[in-house]
């Protein structure tokens, strides 16, 4: 039985590793670290620290609530595999592809679930988001190309920018997108939410 516990307690496990990860790279930026022999920048040392970072917050969020969704599971994941391979061939190419992975991930999901006529969304987000069944097409839709757009923002920023500009991006760029996105859908909700047709 999933459990709820404090919306910032969740949001702070949520949204810390990747605040902590910006805080590290913006200390460490300019600096190499000789490990085992190897030279690795500071974008590779705060990527080793934030995996497992990652998976205890996880760990946690788990433990409180009794339940993790398919996003927060995928996510993990490629976090771990991305992250790892960053670390691994010393590399911060496959990290800064794990957004793009992901929202690739996301959209192909919901779009496939849409040439189905269904939306996987709803599946997910009724209990907490109760609306009529034409409304969650309508939003599956939008959300599909918004995260289609938000892989193509992540492929051009890290390909054409900084690794600096690319953290910042990462860090509070995606964030605010997604904030920004979903309070845009104020309208979509009132005209299709369950509880406003009963009023």
């Amino acid at each position: 039985m999933p459990k709820k516990i404090n919306p910032m307690l969740k949001l702070a496990l949520e949204l810390g590793p990747v605040i902590l990860f910006f805080v590290g790279f913006s200390r460490f930026k300019d600096q190499t670290f000789h490990i085992l022999g190897a030279d690795y920048s500071g974008f590779i040392v705060m990527t080793a620290a934030f995996i497992p970072l990652m998976v205890v917050t996880t760990g946690i969020l788990w433990a409180l609530t009794g339940k993790l969704s398919k996003m927060q599971l995928a996510t993990l994941v490629l976090v771990i595999v991305f992250g790892g391979m960053s670390v691994y061939f010393n590399d911060e190419r496959f990290f800064k592809m794990k957004p793009t992975m992901i929202y690739v991930l996301f959209a192909a999901i919901l779009g496939f679930g849409l040439l189905r006529g269904q939306s996987y969304l709803r599946l997910v987000m009724e209990e907490a988001l109760p609306m009529l069944p034409e409304g969650w097409m309508i939003l599956t839709r939008r959300i599909a190309a918004f995260f289609a757009g938000l892989a193509i923002a992540n492929e051009v920023i890290w390909r054409s920018f900084s690794t600096e500009t690319w953290v910042t991006f990462k860090t509070f760029g995606l964030t605010a997108a997604l904030f920004l996105f979903f309070m845009t859908q104020g309208k979509l909700l009132q005209k299709y939410g369950i509880e406003t047709k009963k009023d």
